[in-house]
């Protein structure tokens, strides 16, 4: 606290630098920067004292003391006057015995004195304020010379114009051993103490930089389902698990092949491996026990925590021959473990990477295409079967004209969009031109006018937004709900959690007919089960395939029972994949109203469609 009666300027100054200097936030400042601090308070607290104001001289006094810098305080000569305690015991010596000797003398050796008497002379003649000098020996009572940075530097006397020299020092090697711990933690992930992304790459950039470099292996490891762990239990335990996966994969690839192991991101490490020996089968061998060493259990708090992980494998250089290609690789390999199911690892294919990467690149460009119209609609006319001239309704689809690759079916594109976000974007797309054919139809043809069928990606159908996405296009086109048909399947219709998405059954109630296609009595059981809105069912799979060229009793008799079992849920009753007039005869005879597939036409350009409803309405 301030004394009482202290000037209220001498007070701000000491407020100012006692929260400076106490304030730090848990770090040690560094010797530069109390240098400064020092300082600049001693400027201050000249500026601002006055003779009747020995309080504020006071409080420098107390933080010079209490400084863990070594600091020597000199009259003009450069005799030593006042010593802190950091530098005695830097010096290995005593206050008393430093006092009186020349600033300089503290060198110890010549070369050093006379370095410290022409940085004072220079000082004084150029009127620099401060000057530091690296590497200076200092004369230790018992170990010699000791190393340590030194700096000079000017303080205000307590008349105008007058200026003492002050000399302040820290250990060297104490530097030095700070620079190595702040670069340890530039380069190291602090929770788990590996390696992080920055040191890998400068590994492995030095891998690649030797003149003849050692074979050299690049594994990909993520941890499957980690958001489970932290959701679950808390980013506390997450963090204890991470630090266990560190442990076990350390133990399993350090000492072998040099291997080096680092923590990339949340729950992504990374290992390099080199060596003249080494091999795909040992590179595997070694990723094989890494996985099998994450299965075991590991227990915190009472849980016995299981852990899997995918793995992507690089043995040898890739195509371009540099560490950013053997990066990229890892990861494309990595990649395909996890969608071929997890907890696998999977080998670098160079042959399936150029086809991958062709896939990619299209998949790239689809916000791009649907933008500049690449995109347009391929439609899928229903026909009645006992009518076959009639279109009972039309399916609406997308195909991609692309400007190089030709046309493009859903199929070729859509996983792709699924990837790239695409979906959403594509499905509103094909949502909107839609209804804007169905209208064109209604206004052209009227009653004679099919209703259009849309299957719309799973992202979108599980979009809060939907139904008001629908309406707006509805309104927009002045069309009624009915004159839209939603088609959909077993896994389309309920969320993650199995319930079933609100959305489908408020369009239901809008008006607007749902279409689910079964393979089977267990999802045609669905309706009822969950009181599904549905109008219409579509057969579809190895039920219709079963009866496309001959008509076995077994086959039959499940066809029936399923049409039978639909008219008793007052349903309609369609099918998809038909071949062959004899194909959709058979399927008329057990009860089915129409059907699309080869025996129509496989797809139909607007124009093709239109003429179709055109020979319709005559």
């Amino acid at each position: 606290m301030p004394e009482p009666g202290a000037a209220p300027g001498l007070v701000d100054v000491a407020r100012k630098f006692a929260a400076t200097l106490t304030d730090t936030k848990g770090v040690t400042l560094p010797p530069a920067e109390l240098e400064r601090l020092l300082l600049e308070f001693a400027h201050e607290v000249v500026d601002t004292a006055t003779p009747a104001h020995e309080g504020a001289l006071l409080r420098f006094t107390t933080l010079f003391s209490a400084a863990p810098i070594g600091i020597a305080l000199a009259d003009t000569s450069g005799e030593i006057v006042e010593v802190n305690a950091a530098l005695a015991k830097l010096l290995g010596s005593t206050q008393e015995r430093l006092k009186g000797r020349h600033l300089a003398d503290l060198a110890a050796s010549g070369h050093d004195a006379t370095r410290l008497r022409e940085s004072l002379e220079r000082m004084s003649l150029t009127g620099g304020d401060r000057h530091t000098e690296r590497g200076v020996h200092l004369d230790h009572s018992e170990d010699g010379g000791l190393t340590t940075n030194v700096t000079l530097a000017w303080l205000p006397g307590d008349r105008p114009g007058t200026q003492f020299p002050v000399l302040m020092a820290a250990d060297a090697d104490d530097l030095h051993l700070l620079g190595e711990r702040l670069l340890h933690q530039n380069l190291h992930d602090p929770l788990t103490g590996l390696p992080n992304t920055s040191a890998f790459t400068t590994r492995l950039e030095a891998a690649f930089g030797v003149p003849d470099p050692a074979e050299i292996a690049l594994v990909y490891l993520d941890i499957d389902g980690f958001k489970v762990i932290n959701d679950g239990l808390g980013a506390g335990v997450g963090d204890q698990v991470l630090k266990e996966i560190a442990n076990k994969l350390a133990a399993v690839f350090t000492g072998h092949h040099d291997g080096y192991v680092a923590r990339l991101s949340g729950d992504g490490f990374a290992v390099l491996l080199r060596g003249e020996d080494l091999t795909r089968s040992k590179v595997v061998a070694l990723v094989d026990r890494a996985l099998e060493d994450l299965n075991e259990p590991i227990y915190l708090g009472g849980h016995g925590i299981g852990v899997s992980a995918s793995a992507g494998i690089v043995v040898g250089a890739c195509p371009g021959g540099g560490h950013v290609e053997l990066l990229r690789a890892a990861e494309l390999a990595l990649h395909r473990a996890k969608e071929q199911g997890k907890a696998q690892w999977m080998l670098f294919d160079p042959a399936r990477d150029a086809r991958d990467r062709s896939r990619y690149q299209l998949g790239a460009v689809i916000a791009g295409a649907l933008e500049n119209g690449e995109f347009s609609l391929i439609y899928q006319p229903t026909v009645k079967l006992a009518k076959p001239d009639e279109i009972a309704a039309v399916n609406a689809g997308l195909r991609w004209n692309h400007p190089e690759r030709g046309e493009l079916d859903s199929d070729e594109f859509y996983p792709l969009a699924r990837t790239t976000g695409m979906t959403v974007p594509l499905g509103k797309w094909l949502l909107a031109e839609s209804l804007a054919a169905t209208a064109r139809w209604r206004s052209r043809y009227g009653d004679a006018a099919p209703d259009v069928c849309i299957r719309l990606p799973k992202r979108l159908a599980t979009d809060e937004d939907l139904v008001m996405l629908v309406k707006e296009q509805l309104d927009r086109h002045d069309l009624p709900a009915r004159a839209l048909r939603l088609c959909t399947d077993r896994q389309s219709m309920f969320t993650d959690e199995g319930e079933v998405l609100d959305s489908f059954t408020v369009l239901a109630d809008l008006g607007a007919q749902l279409v689910l296609t079964i393979s089977g009595s267990a999802d045609l059981e669905l309706i009822p089960r969950y009181s599904l809105p549905v109008r219409h069912v579509i057969l579809s799979g190895p039920v219709i395939d079963a009866l496309a060229d001959g008509a076995a009793e077994a086959d039959m008799r499940h066809v029936r029972q399923l049409v039978e079992r639909g008219k008793e849920l007052k349903l309609r009753i369609g099918a998809e994949g038909v071949r062959s007039a004899e194909h959709a005869a058979r399927l008329r005879e057990l009860g089915v109203l129409a059907a699309r597939g080869s025996f129509v036409a496989d797809s139909a350009t607007g124009d093709e469609v239109d003429e179709m409803i055109e020979r319709h309405a005559r």
